[in-house]
């Protein structure tokens, strides 16, 4: 806490205090890393044609390498965030950059396929597992009381900035040099961030003497009792909080809807709209910039969306943008073309505000319902959202080896979205809550 008192002569206005709660920087600094491990997840829509020129590799081979890393992406991130109760997230963060940055470089030297599942595959789906939303719930659940769906929004926020901030570059670098030094810029980026989170990222407020962001003083022993608690094992502790969580009807209701999540927008848009723009006749380098500028809109609707988490009924905020992101999606093959006209950017207006826009009222859910393990469990439920992505990555490259189209995915896809509207309706919240 950064304390600035100005003391007055007898007679004169009472001393003036400004403080700066100690969050806000811990904030800023989970969010470094997470921009960082944004840049990855774009990666891959741009090495589907290189790898495919340079090694003659199928679009559906590349796109499993591809689903290696969503799913790992997705399982490692509730053990991750048992780990961070463990050992503390700068340990778990620090490792986590370190081998998103070993994979990546091991990519440039890979032969085989089964080398680009092992380095693109395992330790970067890994290391950006560790530093997914299950990160971001741990850093809210642990420095807030207070605007924790501003605060989750925000977080989920700098992993779309690390996409959009970097997909173009990493474009006009693969266009022109190729797509080796599109990873070695990645690899500096996660070594630039890795000091930074081993010196100023913090465990909990306990550690400098604070307690959370708008906390009352029995809030704060609550938060320090806690603290005190952890486990001694992370791995059967996140075994035993799913098998509580799954004999439950809302988590099976909240992981259907992320597994939704994860096939309309990582498995499909992240991974496919790329190299589908192109089908059309559309320059790679003018369709990342499409995606970056969904990105941009991504900001703006995921912080909107924290903003009315805090303020109105998640599960209606959840069926409203499942719905509308199928409308969207039913509506993209209508849209393609080697020309941006108006229409598409329609779509990626719109798009973009939904893309994210379900991660802070999913996490609310899963405060309100499940507590204390609330990160866990949704460690779990993201789990869930990259097994659906990993499913869509897979099944976008093999419609396209079968079809000739991506048009078949999109509509499959939009139709799931409809699915995960009725089932975000039938959870049930917490009587209190509600």
């Amino acid at each position: 806490m950064v304390q600035i008192r100005v003391t007055e002569s007898p007679g004169k206005r009472p001393p003036v205090r400004t403080r700066v709660h100690r969050a806000w920087l811990v904030v800023g600094v989970a969010a470094l890393a997470i921009v960082a491990a944004g840049a990855f997840t774009t990666m891959a829509g741009l090495l589907v044609g290189p790898l495919h020129r340079e090694f003659g590799w199928s679009r559906s081979t590349i796109g499993s390498g591809a689903s290696v890393n969503m799913v790992l992406y997705g399982l490692t991130a509730p053990f991750a965030a048992a780990l961070m109760d463990r050992f503390g997230m700068r340990r778990v963060v620090g490792g986590a950059l370190a081998a998103v940055a070993t994979g990546a470089l091991f990519t440039t030297v890979m032969t085989e396929p089964w080398q680009f599942a092992l380095a693109w595959g395992v330790l970067v789906g890994t290391g950006c597992g560790s530093m997914a939303m299950a990160f971001a719930a741990t850093v809210t659940d642990r420095w807030f009381v207070r605007r924790r769906g501003l605060v989750t929004g925000a977080l989920t926020a700098a992993g779309v900035f690390g996409q959009f901030a970097f997909l173009p570059l990493l474009s006009w670098i693969v266009d022109r040099y190729e797509w080796r030094a599109g990873a070695v810029t990645l690899v500096v980026a996660a070594l630039v961030a890795l000091p930074l989170v081993l010196l100023l990222l913090r465990d909990s407020p306990t550690d400098v003497g604070l307690r959370p962001y708008g906390a009352a003083e029995h809030a704060a022993r609550a938060s320090r009792e806690r603290s005190a608690a952890v486990p001694g094992k992370a791995g059967p502790r996140t075994v035993h909080v799913l098998a509580g969580s799954a004999r439950t009807g809302p988590f099976w209701l909240l992981a259907g809807t992320f597994a939704i999540c994860g096939a309309s927008t990582n498995g499909v848009m992240w991974t496919h709209f790329t190299p589908a723009a192109h089908d059309h006749g559309m320059p790679a380098t003018l369709a990342s910039s499409l995606l970056a500028t969904i990105g941009v809109f991504n900001v703006a609707g995921t912080v909107a969306s924290g903003w009315l988490t805090d303020r109105l009924d998640p599960r209606r905020l959840l069926a409203a943008y499942y719905a509308l992101r199928g409308l969207t999606l039913l509506a993209l093959p209508l849209l393609l073309s080697a020309h941006i006209g108006a229409p598409l950017v329609a779509f990626v207006v719109l798009f973009g505000l939904l893309d994210v826009a379900t991660v802070p009222p999913t996490l609310a859910l899963c405060r309100e319902l499940y507590g204390k393990d609330s990160s866990i469990v949704f460690g779990w439920v993201a789990a869930a959202h990259q097994l659906g992505a990993g499913l869509a990555a897979f099944a976008g490259g093999a419609t396209r080896d079968v079809f000739g189209s991506y048009n078949p995915l999109w509509v499959g896809v939009g139709a799931q979205c409809a699915a995960g509207a009725l089932l975000a309706l039938m959870i049930v919240r917490p009587r209190a809550a509600a």
